[in-house]
């Protein structure tokens, strides 16, 4: 099929995004002369493509210039993502200070992505002055805008006492709240919750299910984790977390994955 786009179709980005699934060599194309018609979801979607590579040569530096031309233009996710090229160098040379400027942007346009960014930043001192206080305020914000990476965080401080009063029921509510919106750090930390409280069959589904979607330094750091749980069932998972990460990552996850084995 032959894709055309006029200014006036003012296609959304879920329509664009379904010609893309049909046909992404001819979608792009589309996109690319919606987005010079100043379509702004398409040029939000032809900056993501052109990150990604999808149906078109992938150049990222060409992908921040769109995403920065969709900001201007008041698109909040683009205005995130031109945040996200800043922070990780992708396009451009990495620089924290700059992607919290977008961040903040991006928040202060209500988008829970930008709240929970920018709280990134803040929380680290990368970019920005350190501050958990404020930190704490953005994941908050998302959290109950729905994000539910934000929902562990801010689990998290609840638990720890963070620039908050300490609130173990409010913490654990919002790690599962995060493990059913699918973040694998917050289904591991609501396993963990189930896991102290003797659910042992209800954690090991939970760690199960980060294990199959978490990413390569989440499997890296909650593998130690396991390996000194003190349910012989849940430390047996340990095995299963680094056979995973050997086969997403490096020589070295191979090597801990043999001497697991070994001693085992």
């Amino acid at each position: 099929m032959n894709w055309t786009l006029r200014r006036e179709d003012a296609l959304d980005g879920q329509q664009l995004r379904a010609m893309l699934e049909e046909n992404p060599a001819s979608a792009a194309r589309a996109i690319l002369i919606a987005a010079q018609e100043n379509i702004i979801d398409a040029q939000a979607l032809l900056a993501q493509i052109l990150l990604d590579g999808t149906g078109i040569e992938q150049d990222a530096a060409l992908a921040l210039t769109w995403f920065q031309i969709a900001a201007r233009n008041g698109h909040a996710m683009a205005t995130n993502m031109a945040g996200r090229c800043h922070e990780h160098g992708w396009g451009c040379e990495p620089d924290a200070a700059k992607a919290a400027g977008y961040y903040r942007q991006a928040a202060e346009a209500e988008l829970d992505w930008g709240f929970y960014n920018y709280g990134n930043l803040l929380a680290t001192g990368r970019g920005v002055n350190k501050d958990q206080a404020r930190a704490l305020a953005c994941y908050r914000k998302a959290a109950q805008l729905g994000h539910a990476k934000s929902m562990n965080m801010l689990g998290r401080y609840l638990e720890e006492g963070v620039c908050c009063e300490r609130d173990l029921p409010a913490a654990h509510d919002w790690y599962r709240r995060s493990a059913e919106g699918g973040d694998f750090r917050g289904q591991f930390s609501h396993a963990a919750v189930l896991a102290d409280h003797g659910h042992i069959e209800q954690a090991i589904h939970w760690f199960q299910t980060a294990l199959r979607i978490g990413n390569l330094n989440f499997l890296r750091v909650s593998r130690k984790t396991l390996l000194d749980a003190a349910h012989p069932e849940i430390q047996g998972l340990a095995i299963r977390y680094h056979e995973r990460a050997a086969e997403l990552g490096d020589d070295i996850d191979k090597d801990e994955y043999q001497r697991l084995l070994k001693s085992v």
